[in-house]
């Protein structure tokens, strides 16, 4: 037979103080001797005592716990940045939650609304595009949202992100330093802003130095898709350098054009990614690529967030955060290149 929730009563009937006087002790910043501090604390770990963190959030107003949104962890850069945000959130005495949505139709508005739910302090939202719907009934709920390495045109929404644009104009003006002539792009998801404005970038690139795209594909970031792209633009006339929208994808890229094409990288064909994942950096890929600065977008996204939370007045901010380009051995580096 399951033992009966111990609460808040029979930890005061143990110790001898009131329940009142339990409640301060759990609750953080409430005052309390620490004799009373003592004694609470020694029933409540005799008797297997936890508070309702819930419970209590819905009298405070607040849970000290912060939702994060993320759709997907197939990206090495997610889960590395998501251990960042955690732990910059817990030193700063918060609970983090983390909430998978995946694109399915509907699934994003019903985990936004269990985050709800749960009286979170702050949402941030990685790797999702929320509707403006959904976003609008978040700041109707009063709970501050910042999107990381995502942005709306939203304007009292925050958002942290890479320039994406100037990593895209960056990769164009090495591939052309580079002396290729045929130069190809593999585009993540056409929905994220990531994927827009590194396009947008790369295009603009391109254009000014008098090039124009030779071939394009879709790999929606999903390795399977990179790959399949990969292999339609090569079947005829195929591109002597490749700009992938990020190393998830250019990984998959790498070994379609090596191990199934039989070319050789970069003798054949130079590929370049944009974030810098850890594998980037294995010798097996030595990709060149943008890195994402993922120490400060944590510490810029934190800042907002908190301030946002101290100070519901506080003004939105767009923060773009530039990266250098990582130079290494799977594109052809131009004579006489300094970064």
């Amino acid at each position: 037979m399951p033992q009966a929730k111990i609460t808040s009563a029979d930890v005061a009937m143990l110790a001898g103080v009131s329940r009142s006087a339990v409640s301060r002790v759990f609750t953080p910043g409430a005052s309390a001797s620490q004799s009373t501090v003592d004694k609470v604390r020694k029933a409540a770990a005799e008797l297997g005592y936890r508070p309702n963190v819930l419970a209590r959030a819905m009298v405070s107003g607040k849970s000290n716990i912060i939702g994060l949104v993320v759709a997907y962890l197939d990206n090495q850069f997610y889960p590395e940045a998501l251990e960042k945000l955690s732990n910059t959130l817990q030193a700063e005495g918060y609970h983090v939650l983390i909430f998978m949505a995946s694109l399915k139709a509907g699934n994003l508005e019903n985990v936004v609304e269990e985050i709800l739910d749960y009286q979170v302090d702050g949402i941030i939202a990685a790797s999702v595009d929320l509707s403006s719907d959904l976003t609008e009934r978040c700041h109707a709920a009063g709970v501050p949202m910042v999107h990381f390495n995502r942005y709306q045109d939203i304007p009292h929404v925050s958002a942290v992100t890479s320039d994406n644009r100037a990593g895209g104009r960056k990769i164009a003006d090495f591939l052309v330093a580079g002396g290729h002539k045929k130069i190809g792009y593999i585009a993540g998801w056409e929905g994220a802003s990531t994927q827009r404005d590194r396009e947008a970038g790369f295009m603009e690139g391109l254009k000014a130095a008098g090039k124009s795209l030779h071939k394009r594909g879709v790999g929606n970031f999903l390795m399977e898709e990179a790959s399949n792209a990969v292999r339609g633009m090569f079947a005829k006339d195929a591109p002597d350098a490749v700009f992938v929208a990020n190393d998830h994808m250019a990984f998959a890229v790498m070994d379609t054009l090596r191990f199934e094409l039989g070319l050789s990288i970069p003798d054949d064909v130079s590929v370049v990614g944009f974030d810098d994942v850890p594998a980037a950096a294995w010798p097996t890929y030595s990709l060149t690529t943008i890195r994402q600065s993922a120490d400060e977008m944590v510490a810029d996204t934190v800042d907002i967030l908190l301030s946002k939370i101290n100070n519901i007045n506080t003004a939105p901010r767009q923060v773009e955060i530039e990266g250098p380009l990582m130079v290494r051995g799977s594109a052809r580096v131009p004579e006489g290149w300094i970064e």
